[in-house]
């Protein structure tokens, strides 16, 4: 394992982080079962070495059982790994008999444990989830997957993917957590315009060393390219994706990355939402802590499996690190 300032000074703010909010609320974990904790602050000081799989991720001996016959292959976000993005989320597929794959992308370093990936060009980060596609495939024996990923991972990355690399035909289902399909960064962008010369020389500084970031912008080209937007559509029209997949949004409405949050609602017959605040005042989650959001993951099964859907129970959720009862 490689080890850097980079990571003592990581390991130290997640200490930090730890010990300043309350501990979290975790899943019992029956026999044979994996424990899920549903705090981000939990997961960050365990998944420091992002060359480590989640709890529950990548056996490449399993196999997707009858109930649930196509694995799930998770995608992270922006800025993240799979392990700190989706340590609760594996465990919980997996619990419920999923067969469960996770991977990273985006690495503008040559350190593959840092702890802060999903910043590189996101046509590359779409190449290295259709290699990851092939692989599980292969493995598995099963024509197509479904796809879950939050933020960049279930919005803009994943939807590059089906449309220009050939995975309509290699995905059924899916589905996004506050998916960035287009954003504002809380308005952050305008400053590009309001700001002479300083926000400008940002704006594109932050496009040649963190590609990602701004790719994810409602009008930059890939954007563009991949919704076929020419102005601000107040979402995602399916019809400029392939038609042979199921599209599932489950979208916060305090999301304060993805701007304005009706952005992520996805339109047409074969696109489905979910607001978490429907119903459910209680659950305050924001655009990260949505990932730990027990209530976000229960409406990922009703998506997996439509035909044993159950009602999703309304209990409070914090903003920024999650936790769920």
């Amino acid at each position: 394992m490689i080890k850097s300032p980079m990571r003592v000074a990581a390991v130290l703010a997640a200490l930090a982080v730890t010990a300043v909010f309350a501990a979290p609320t975790a899943d019992a974990a029956p026999k044979n079962k994996l424990p899920v904790v549903w705090d981000l602050g939990h997961a960050i000081p365990r998944t420091l070495d992002a060359s480590v799989s989640p709890p529950g991720a990548n056996d490449w001996k399993y196999k997707p059982s009858r109930e649930h016959p196509r694995p799930v292959v998770l995608v992270p976000p922006t800025g993240s790994t799979q392990g700190n993005a989706f340590f609760a989320g594996a465990p919980f597929l997996k619990n419920r008999g999923y067969c469960v794959f996770t991977f990273n992308h985006g690495n503008l370093t040559p350190i593959d444990q840092i702890p802060v990936q999903g910043l590189g060009d996101i046509r590359q980060s779409a190449r290295t989830l259709a290699r990851t596609v092939d692989r599980v495939r292969a493995a598995t024996g099963v024509d197509k997957v479904d796809l879950v990923g939050h933020s960049q991972g279930g919005g803009i990355l994943p939807d590059y993917y089906l449309k220009f690399l050939g995975g309509g035909n290699k995905v059924h289902t899916k589905v996004g957590i506050s998916p960035s399909t287009g954003t504002t960064l809380n308005e952050i962008v305008f400053l590009r315009t309001l700001v002479p010369i300083l926000g400008p020389a940002v704006y594109n500084g932050l496009a040649f060393v963190a590609p990602a970031l701004i790719q994810q912008v409602y009008d930059s080209p890939l954007n563009q390219r991949t919704y076929g937007r020419n102005s601000t559509p107040p979402g995602v029209d399916v019809r400029s994706l392939p038609a042979s997949v199921t599209y599932h949004s489950i979208i916060t409405q305090y999301d304060e990355v993805v701007t304005p949050f009706t952005f992520q609602y996805y339109d047409g017959p074969n696109a489905y939402n979910v607001l978490l605040q429907d119903g459910c005042q209680a659950d305050m989650s924001d655009h990260i802590s949505s990932l730990y959001d027990k209530r976000a993951w229960l409406h990922v099964l009703n998506a997996l499996d439509p035909a044993n859907a159950e009602p999703v129970p309304c209990f409070h959720v914090a903003p920024f690190l999650g936790s769920a009862r």
